[in-house]
């Protein structure tokens, strides 16, 4: 139970990210989920979770491909 609330917690953090970052933002972010998330999910849940950011990172490069961010 408890560890589906944090899958479910987990995607929405990249849902979040998605929606209010830059690609190159984004992508960072999705690594430091991923790398936090693998100490406290199951394996399967892991795993769940890594296919849902490869998705969310796909859909981040088509929705925008090229397109340019300025870093200030």
């Amino acid at each position: 139970m408890l560890n589906e609330v944090l899958l479910l917690a987990c995607k929405e953090l990249l849902d979040d990210a998605k929606l209010g970052c830059a690609d190159l933002v984004f992508k960072d972010i999705c690594l430091e989920i991923l790398a936090k998330a693998k100490q406290v999910l199951t394996p399967e849940q892991f795993e769940e979770l890594s296919f849902y950011a490869a998705e969310r990172m796909k859909e981040k490069m088509i929705r925008s491909p090229g397109k340019k961010v300025k870093i200030q």
